[in-house]
């Protein structure tokens, strides 16, 4: 399966579309935009065979219909919960969807930035809209910080070697803040130093996996000591909830003040 990022809402919420295509059949994964969808499968003699969805939220949501008026034949498949009425096909956790007879996904229930989020997961890739960024996870809108804790517990489970798709490009960001967290972090330095983000372009690889993220996401690492202690000093309490909602609020802060943005990801790179 081949699968390409192509950029969307650039500027504002600096999404991925992901196009999943082999055999002149494609698939899109979370369209923001429908635009730049329809050019790349034109250009490339495909058939555009079904539009899958993570969650309702319009940046994930709005290139629908067009998409389906430009390729009427196109399934719908998105979340049980998800109130849109193009929506042909409700998903729900362990249910199978299956796009060609070598590549197949499995349904994560995964709530807690909304109340509908599901993940698409294989044995090789996991699409996981906003539930986990590269380096960093998304905000908590109308799910809950119970949910959001499980959904997060259930993602660092999954084996290390799974290639990583998240829907949005915030990696320098979400570094800036993973070393503030966990500043002596040897996996975090050397992986701060090796990213070069070339975004809006359309991207061919996956943008991290299970095991980098493990190894350098704070989100994935509220729990280990070195990170556990700051957030019981902030307030936490020893469970994973509590430990991932101070973590949260604490980046929710940041982003709210400002502070983050007074330091360049390059200069953080030439620091180190």
């Amino acid at each position: 399966m081949n699968i390409i990022g192509i950029p969307a809402l650039v500027g504002s919420y600096d999404n991925y579309i992901w196009v999943l295509y082999e055999s002149q059949q494609a698939w899109v994964i979370d369209p923001g935009e429908s635009s730049q969808v329809i050019d790349f499968i034109d250009e490339n003699n495909l058939t555009l065979q079904a539009i899958l969805i993570t969650h309702f939220h319009n940046d994930h949501v709005k290139g629908i219909p067009a998409l389906k008026q430009a390729f009427p034949n196109a399934q719908v498949m998105g979340p049980e919960k998800t109130d849109n009425s193009f929506i042909q096909r409700r998903v729900k956790q362990d249910d199978e969807i299956v796009l060609s007879p070598n590549f197949s996904f499995h349904v994560l229930d995964t709530p807690g930035h909304t109340k509908d989020h599901i993940s698409y997961y294989n044995e090789q890739t996991l699409f996981c809209g906003d539930t986990l960024f590269t380096a960093g996870c998304g905000r908590k809108f109308c799910g809950t910080f119970k949910e959001f804790t499980h959904s997060i517990l259930t993602l660092r489970a999954l084996p290390d070697s799974t290639e990583f798709y998240c829907a949005h490009e915030y990696t320098e960001s979400n570094l800036k803040f993973a070393h503030l967290v966990e500043p002596e972090n040897s996996a975090l330095i050397q992986r701060i130093k090796n990213t070069q983000i070339r975004y809006p372009e359309p991207l061919i690889k996956p943008q991290s996996t299970l095991a980098e993220e493990k190894a350098s996401n704070p989100f994935l690492r509220f729990d280990v000591p070195e990170i556990k202690q700051q957030l019981i000093q902030r307030g936490a309490k020893d469970t994973p909830e509590s430990l991932f909602q101070t973590l949260r609020e604490w980046k929710d802060q940041l982003d709210q003040s400002g502070e983050l943005d007074t330091l360049a990801f390059k200069t953080l790179q030439n620091s180190l």
